[in-house]
């Protein structure tokens, strides 16, 4: 059933009562604003919109760091990457680039 603000204000605990059979569309002005449910499809709704809401990345790198503390993980090994020379393709097209300017055209 539906009702309108003041009617749901003069009738507020027939609204009440009838939320056990269906929930109860409140409007203001053919706008709905409010809707009363029942305790139990209330719970289950929390718990439908709890189980659909995502992880923040944030979230994820605890949950994941959690794991590793209880994997008995301190510290990752990481190596030492300074040493390591891979080949830049930004600088490679900068080199190419002025080369080619300081060839003569034939």
């Amino acid at each position: 059933m539906t009702w309108n603000i003041a009617q749901a204000k003069q009738q507020f605990s027939e609204v009440v009562r009838l939320t056990a059979q269906e929930p109860q569309a409140i409007y203001n002005r053919d706008k709905p604003v409010a809707m009363l449910v029942n305790p139990d499809e209330f719970k289950q709704f929390a718990a439908w919109r709890t189980s659909q809401r995502e992880t923040s990345l944030m979230e994820q790198f605890n949950d994941a760091r959690t794991a590793l503390a209880e994997a008995g993980w301190t510290q990752l090994p990481l190596t030492d990457r300074s040493a390591t020379q891979r080949p830049n393709a930004f600088v490679q097209m900068l080199e190419a680039e002025a080369a080619a300017r300081q060839t003569p055209p034939r």
